[in-house]
């Protein structure tokens, strides 16, 4: 065992004094220590539950012959870090978690690890450390959050977000807003639509690095807690047969997780996040790029259609039959051989799967789109891609050429939305918002719900930066290269026309190559002072197309 390390041999006499001033026992000391990753904090929502999964994991590990120790890692809200220099931290907190777990499993010499991760940056962030550590691992995330319901309709946070925007068109009064963020957000768990972190959580399920049903049973569920007990318990099976996460997440484990990505109408976060995973693999021979995703959107249909896309949410997702029941239809679009955190294939945990709602999920035959939810576009705008959730776009926004009007930051984008800068047509561009430039590459949902309160229908959204698993419509990012890297869109111009074309896979900016590089070759970018981490990161981080990676 690893953990022989820090408990055996007589030069380990002064490890075991402190382990023994731990509480642990003689008989413990023959026994693996297991660690368990908790992220739990009183501030974000998805987590304010999670003491309460570990001590039902710490159960099930102790039962098995483990001895569970727990420590803590950071969560960043998105929600509450939106829309101001918080943002900034959000994307680049996900290194800080893996490293976080890393330096805790390497320093003390665990056998393996309890995974308890619920909100965006937290997931990846604790699968990177897993492909890194490659000990036995297990994941129990947190589970979504029960929706909210206003005037008998089914509500989540992305509806308080766009409500802002109705207010500012005087299509809501105050009083029916405040009355909406009382009531949108009823509890633990995360938000409650497929955004970014029950994206996550899906993917980490078809990852097989989670049991079945993990993804979608909500966090007030009592089932999550038995599933977090049988986590515990399951751990130590994983460790008697020394499977290690490099053993589950294999290529066909990470085709897998795209194919339920796409099916799912997932958030366009995810072309951030596994390619990150994977990149911890590359030593196995793993890779997941742009390209993998943009020739699967092809092929792979979307079968539903969760909130953003559509007006169901994750609970309506879990009755209709959950994960097992999306990779069951998918049939043979998913390699069913792929080996799984239970000890046996994917094919052998959904046998027994079936869709109870097939107006929730729907079949092969009769899709909400016939193509995958996510698109990659490419052009003269984007010469390494960029990233739209067409599940999300109406179809007649699929194409759209129109006039540029550009802002620097996210702040300036807002402020010229509300202030009726913005006319139906025109494609709002958003730069220096990339990892680098950003720097943390903020999500941009406060523009994209202003436009949607505000009821601006045909205008389409371009940046460096990134959108909320919870952004509808046009809204086109992770350009690459970005400003910051003098990539194309650092010279856009107000009046400059932008073409959109979503099904050809197309976003060009209309002005000749000659004078895209005349323009750059001028470019003054804007200096921003920087202290503390982010000032590393702004220096480390890698473009949007190979997952913001640190290089």
């Amino acid at each position: 065992m690893r953990s022989d390390n820090i408990k055996k041999g007589i030069q380990r006499a002064p490890h075991r004094s402190l382990l023994r001033a731990c509480g642990v026992t003689e008989a413990e000391m023959d026994k693996p220590f297991i660690g368990v990753a908790n992220s739990f904090t009183d501030i974000v929502p998805g987590h304010i539950h999670l003491k309460k999964i570990a001590d039902a994991v710490k159960m099930g590990i102790s039962q098995a012959g483990g001895v569970p120790f727990e420590f803590n890692t950071m969560a960043i809200c998105d929600g509450i870090a939106m829309n101001h220099d918080g943002m900034r931290y959000s994307l680049a907190s996900r290194e800080i978690v893996a490293d976080t777990v890393e330096s805790m499993a390497q320093a003390h010499s665990l056998d393996a690890l309890v995974l308890l991760p619920t909100c965006d940056k937290i997931v990846p962030g604790m699968l990177m450390a897993a492909a890194r550590l490659d000990i036995p691992c297990i994941v129990v995330t947190g589970g979504p959050m029960l929706p909210g319901e206003y005037k008998g309709e089914a509500v989540d946070l992305i509806n308080v977000f766009e409500a802002v925007g109705e207010v500012s068109a005087g299509k809501m009064s105050e009083t029916e807003l405040d009355e909406l963020e009382r009531c949108a957000c009823p509890g633990a768990g995360s938000c409650a639509g497929l955004f970014t972190a029950n994206s996550m959580a899906c993917l980490t399920e078809a990852l097989g690095m989670s049991l079945p049903y993990c993804a979608t049973t909500h966090a007030v569920d009592s089932r999550k807690i038995q599933m977090a007990h049988e986590s515990g318990e399951k751990i130590m099976e994983l460790v008697k047969k020394n499977i290690t996460p490099s053993m589950i997440m294999t290529q066909d484990a990470f085709y897998n997780a795209v194919v339920i990505d796409l099916a799912l109408g997932g958030s366009s976060n995810t072309t951030l996040h596994l390619p990150a995973i994977a990149n911890e693999l590359a030593d196995k021979g793993v890779k997941v790029d742009l390209d993998l995703f943009d020739s699967l959107s092809r092929e792979i249909p979307h079968l539903a259609a969760i909130s953003p896309s559509g007006k169901h949410t994750m609970l309506d997702l879990h009755k209709a039959g959950g994960i097992p029941a999306v990779l069951k239809i998918l049939g043979d679009k998913i390699i069913q051989g792929s080996l799984t955190c239970t000890g046996e294939s994917l094919g052998d945990n959904i046998t027994e799967a079936e869709v109870v709602d097939d107006t929730v999920i729907h079949s092969m035959e009769n899709p909400v789109h016939s193509e995958g939810g996510i698109a990659v576009l490419k052009g003269s705008l984007a010469p390494k891609g960029s990233v739209v959730k067409q599940a999300a776009v109406s179809a007649d926004m699929l194409t759209h050429e129109g006039p540029a009007k550009v802002f620097n930051s996210e702040e300036e984008a807002t402020e010229g939305i509300f202030q009726g800068k913005i006319q139906e047509g025109d494609v709002i561009v958003i730069r220096y918002e990339g990892p680098r430039g950003g720097p943390g590459m903020r999500e941009m949902l406060n523009p994209t719900s202003a436009i949607s309160g505000m009821g601006i229908k045909s205008v389409a959204l371009v940046t460096d930066g990134r959108f909320s698993g919870g952004t509808r419509g046009p809204c086109i990012g992770h350009v690459s290269p970005e400003a910051m890297s003098n990539g194309p869109i650092a010279v856009v111009e107000d009046g400059d026309i932008i073409k959109i074309d979503i099904p050809r896979r197309k976003i060009e900016l209309l002005i000749s190559e000659d004078e895209i590089k005349e323009r750059l070759q001028n470019v003054k970018h804007p200096e921003k002072q920087l202290k503390g981490w982010l000032s590393r990161y702004s220096k480390m981080a890698s473009s949007a197309d190979e997952g913001a990676v640190l290089k």
